[in-house]
């Protein structure tokens, strides 16, 4: 009895391990050789429904993660190229798309041979390969051949616990004949693959026992829908000490899942499991490919459950999960230390930068307060509170980017990484001149003087046309790149500093107090750097050189 538990344990858990990391590399592979293409297209989702749950469904079939996708959509809310309606749409795609899985684990005719082959393929693709698609198109076939290869290894782990009949009794015991034990099914399914991760293995492994007829039929189908529970895990685990919008995604996922299971968890016994008996009747020797279809079936009820209330859960989620003021987005995942794909971390650290050009616009627009004495020291305080945070900011994204970049990266992935870097870097080194201003401005209070009349109308014209310029550098971020309206308005930027350097030098020589002029010549300086920083991010998005 002791050995065969301990065959079953290791075969079926070393079984698992391979499916996991399989998984791990498949969707890795995927998102090195193409990952720039993955985001292009999830940015197609808009309000538009059809469009979004297509975009999720593809999208989740091509990365083989919804969780991935769900990381991807916070970073696509947190710049504001999507909203939480249309995320929605995607997430039910994404329901959808990842019980493909589930078809290429059923209609797989031989694992073993198939997983042989496919990573045998990869390898021929991966190792004599140092750069360049082909070698991460290599890494995903050897992933999806330990995927094959740990199937095959959890099946001959399972099919031996038959000649112990003790072994089989116990897992037996775990039978959906009426509602309240298809319940207690699901809720095991839940927490199994909470702890696992992994809503395909789960299933797999459900299947596994249900072919080789150590659990029946209908406890595997009650299995399903504990396990598209489960899978939420995942997502609080990046959520938790998150924003808002990230709460807000984890919340969606795991309510649109929780209430369709437990919608439809009355109707297991009497709709899917003799629909599916009676489109597979084969089901009784195979399992698989009836689960599959009724994982399918399952995930879009789901779907046609959301779809109507999705502006109503829209509120809802806001009033659960209200937005904090100057709310930084940051993630759990954005840490050196947490293992999460080079797609999923760079979309988190895009965030930050969308998050960063945000901040660095307001503070110049609360300048604007400041220069004009509207409500002048609460908008001091702000801009003071957003520059900590900025430092912040880009500190962890520094850290976060440089443990990223250490791994093997496809190079377009490591160029984004350097681009994502200098963008930081830049959008920091704005937020330094809102406090800078705000001295110069003291400097002044302090000596008796002020600016006001033609001095104040200059300033606040430079600051305007610094502005401007800065709601250009925030488009470059989304792709709204033209650089020759930029062009313009920086050098008409740096004529108007100019022409206020020669008004302020002619004070100074007309006898003018040097405590004055000083301060608003630093101002012109401050203002002057703005410019350089705004034409470095332009630079950096476009890959352009010699802007004027």
């Amino acid at each position: 009895m002791t050995n065969g538990i301990l065959d079953f344990a290791i075969t079926t858990l070393g079984g698992l391990g391979a499916f996991l990391l399989g998984m791990r590399h498949l969707s890795d592979g995927l998102q090195y050789s193409g990952g720039e293409q993955i985001k292009r297209f999830m940015a197609i989702a808009t309000g538009h429904r059809p469009a979004g749950i297509m975009t999720g469904i593809t999208t989740t079939i091509i990365v083989q993660s919804s969780s991935i996708v769900t990381v991807m959509l916070v970073g696509f809310i947190a710049s504001g190229m999507m909203t939480l309606y249309s995320a929605i749409h995607v997430l039910i795609g994404a329901n959808i798309g990842t019980t493909f899985t589930v078809w290429m684990m059923a209609l797989a005719p031989s694992p073993e041979l198939l997983g042989l082959a496919l990573f045998t393929l990869g390898s021929l693709c991966y190792f004599p390969v140092r750069k360049g698609r082909l070698r991460y198109v290599g890494l995903a076939l050897m992933g999806l051949g330990l995927v094959f290869l740990g199937m095959f290894l959890m099946k001959e782990g399972v099919a031996p616990v038959k000649s112990s009949p003790e072994l089989a009794g116990r897992i037996a015991a775990l039978d959906a004949h009426n509602l309240g034990s298809v319940a207690l099914v699901a809720l095991i399914a839940a927490l199994f693959t909470a702890v696992i991760q992994s809503s395909a293995a789960g299933i797999v492994i459900f299947m596994t026992l249900a072919s080789e007829g150590l659990i029946s039929y209908e406890t595997a189908v009650a299995a399903l829908f504990g396990t598209n529970v489960g899978t939420t895990a995942t997502g609080w685990l990046a959520a938790l000490s998150g924003g808002s919008q990230a709460k807000r995604l984890a919340l969606a996922h795991t309510l649109t899942n929780f209430l369709g299971s437990l919608c439809c968890l009355p109707l297991v016994l009497p709709v899917f499991v003799p629909l599916g008996k009676a489109i597979c009747p084969g089901y009784a020797t195979s399992a698989m490919l009836p689960i599959a279809l009724t994982d399918t079936l399952f995930a879009l009820v789901r779907g046609a459950l959301t779809l109507p209330f999705a502006r109503p859960l829209v509120k809802l989620l806001e009033r659960i999960v209200p937005e904090k003021e100057d709310e930084k987005p940051h993630l759990s995942l954005l840490t050196p230390h947490t293992r999460i794909s080079t797609l999923m971390a760079q979309t988190q650290a895009e965030a930050e930068v969308y998050f960063m050009a945000e901040s660095a616009l307001d503070m110049v627009q609360h300048l604007r307060m400041v220069l004009t004495g509207e409500k002048a020291e609460d908008a001091a305080r702000h801009i003071r509170h957003r520059e900590e945070v900025l430092d912040r900011v880009q500190s962890e994204i520094t850290a976060f980017l440089g443990a990223i970049m250490v791994k093997s990266l496809a190079p377009e992935m490591a160029e984004k990484a350097k681009q994502l870097l200098r963008l930081a870097d830049e959008f920091e080194s704005i937020s330094d001149e809102g406090p800078a201003i705000l001295r110069a401005l003291k400097r002044l209070e302090s000596d008796g003087e002020e600016l006001a009349g033609s001095d104040l109308a200059m300033m606040l014209d430079i600051h305007d046309t610094a502005t401007d310029l800065l709601r250009f550098s925030r488009g470059d971020l989304h792709g709204l790149i033209d650089l020759g309206p930029k062009r313009e308005l920086s050098a008409q930027l740096k004529d108007k500093i100019q022409q206020a350097r020669q008004v302020e030098l002619m004070r100074f020589g007309g006898g003018s107090k040097a405590t004055a002029v000083l301060p608003v010549m630093d101002m012109l300086t401050a203002y002057g750097r703005l410019r350089q920083y705004a034409n470095n991010i332009s630079e950096t998005c476009a890959g352009a050189k010699n802007m004027v």
